[in-house]
């Protein structure tokens, strides 16, 4: 039946061709934005893992800023240290000189406090970010310093940051306040340095910063005896020693950082391709569905054009 009124062709074609434009622009869309899910309402599982994953993959590039500001600040007090054990080394060779008889003391004892200069000079100087951990002049102790080392999300959706720690009372050079938190600073009691009871005698530190340690600052003139200058000798070295032992921890720390700068920046890319394979779109797949689109559009067109025509027929019958 033919009808001026109903035209099912045209109609039929038009819901066509509606289809077709709705899937072509969903088409045009995902090459546009190179996502097959940007939205919500394009898969709400996939959607909904992949913002979480984002936000945390920002997180995660914190991290690796916060990672890089704390490599920094071991890394500034290592170096001070490595120069502190140089120096150090120095002050001990100067102490040995000073034992050879006929030696003028004084001029020794010159060049140890030149070097004692040098000591806090580095001390001093090994800050970075407004910290410094070898030098402490306030009253409270320095105490434990965290690194930001990993973002954490549980099985559970919980969320945690993890911290690399150090305590600075293995690396104080200087306490101004309390001497004795300080290597350079506190005193050393040498009688138990000694395999040999009695060897030793008296307690003696390096540096004076005005404050009140024990014992007596490590120093010399031509009246220092042999005892003393073996006792001093013996503190000198165990204050190396203790300073050793810092740069070793300082140092397994850079080590620790380092490794973890590794994963983090693994763990991002990582990341970043899953949720790239939850919505990132298939270019070459896209662009050959946009093609075949475009040309089912085109026919679409031409159809409805087609069904549209078929009731300027009927006024041929009209025509005499």
């Amino acid at each position: 039946m033919t009808s001026i009124l109903t035209n099912s062709a045209a109609m039929a074609a038009l819901q066509t061709l509606r289809s077709i434009d709705n899937n072509l622009q969903t088409t045009q869309a995902r090459v546009s934005s190179g996502l097959r899910v940007e939205t919500a309402s394009d898969n709400a599982a996939y959607w909904s893992i992949a913002t979480t994953m984002r936000s945390d993959n920002r997180a995660i590039s914190t991290v690796a800023d916060a990672l890089g500001l704390g490599a920094a600040k071991v890394d500034t007090a290592y170096t001070a240290l490595e120069n502190v054990i140089e120096v150090m080394s120095e002050i001990k060779a100067k102490l040995v000189a000073a034992r050879e008889p006929g030696v003028d003391k004084t001029k020794i004892n010159d060049e140890i406090k030149e070097l004692k200069n040098q000591l806090v000079s580095a001390a001093q100087s090994a800050s970075f970010s407004g910290e410094n951990w070898l030098y402490n002049s306030g009253v409270d102790a320095l105490g434990v310093k965290s690194v930001v080392a990993s973002f954490v999300r549980t099985a559970g959706g919980n969320v945690k940051v993890a911290t690399l720690d150090f305590d600075t009372a293995n690396s104080v050079l200087i306490d101004i306040e309390e001497p004795d938190r300080g290597y350079l600073t506190k005193s050393i009691d040498a009688s138990v340095l000694s395999e040999d009871p009695g060897a030793l005698t008296g307690s003696y530190y390096l540096i004076d910063m005005g404050g009140s340690p024990a014992g007596d600052e490590i120093k010399i003139d031509n009246d220092t005896t042999y005892e003393a200058l073996d006792a001093m000798i013996s503190v000198t070295d165990y204050i190396i020693k203790d300073l050793t032992n810092a740069a070793s921890t300082l140092g397994a720390i850079t080590k620790r950082i380092e490794m973890q700068e590794s994963f983090v920046a693994s763990l991002n890319d990582v990341i970043d391709k899953g949720i790239g394979r939850l919505v990132d779109a298939d270019m070459n797949e896209e662009s050959t569905r946009l093609k075949a689109l475009q040309t089912q559009q085109q026919l679409g067109i031409q159809s409805l054009s087609i069904a549209n025509s078929s009731a300027e027929n009927i006024l041929q019958l009209f025509r005499q």
